[in-house]
């Protein structure tokens, strides 16, 4: 290779090393962004009670993340809301908690819940082969999110669904 190679090839490669840095920097400016106008939007989660009580039905898999409903194309980035992780669903008589590894737990009340469906996929995503629960409940400031948990077992769900005002019908994500 002669030394004009060996300097054109050099350039290139710092300047797709650079290129690549203003990209990755844009993204994570667009995400931070999105996440102080969610914030906003959503205010506080509810807190997690001191006690919950007996626990009626528990299922281990997958958070999915949680969506601004109805549409299910902005996942929401507020907090650490949007991070997917391994987790146990708990339903107990006061509400539904998410225990996610590495984050911090969910706490949904029974009041806020307004339905649990089964869905095929979350945000035009993983489409899930045996389906993701979704949970879509309403916040103290009036937003709807949805929020998708997938089992590690399809037979898990039949508990949750049990009445639900959907009546465990499958949603077309």
């Amino acid at each position: 290779m002669n030394s004009g190679t060996l300097v054109g090839s050099l350039i290139f490669a710092a300047v797709l090393v650079v290129l690549i840095a203003v990209v990755i920097q844009l993204m994570m400016r667009s995400w931070r962004r999105r996440s102080q106008r969610q914030e906003e939007l959503i205010g506080d989660l509810p807190a997690v009670p001191d006690q919950v009580g007996a626990e009626i039905t528990t299922t281990r898999g997958h958070y999915c993340g949680s969506m601004l409903a109805p549409g299910w194309t902005e996942r929401i980035a507020a907090g650490d809301l949007g991070f997917r992780s391994k987790a146990v669903l708990t339903r107990y008589a006061g509400g539904i908690m998410i225990e996610r590894a590495r984050a911090q737990p969910i706490w949904i009340p029974s009041e806020a819940i307004t339905d649990i469906r089964m869905e095929r996929g979350m945000g035009g995503r993983e489409r899930a082969r045996i389906g993701i629960l979704a949970i879509r409940w309403r916040l103290k400031s009036g937003v709807e999110i949805d929020t998708g948990f997938r089992a590690s077992h399809r037979d898990d769900y039949a508990a949750w669904l049990e009445g639900s005002p959907a009546g465990g019908k499958e949603g077309v994500a």
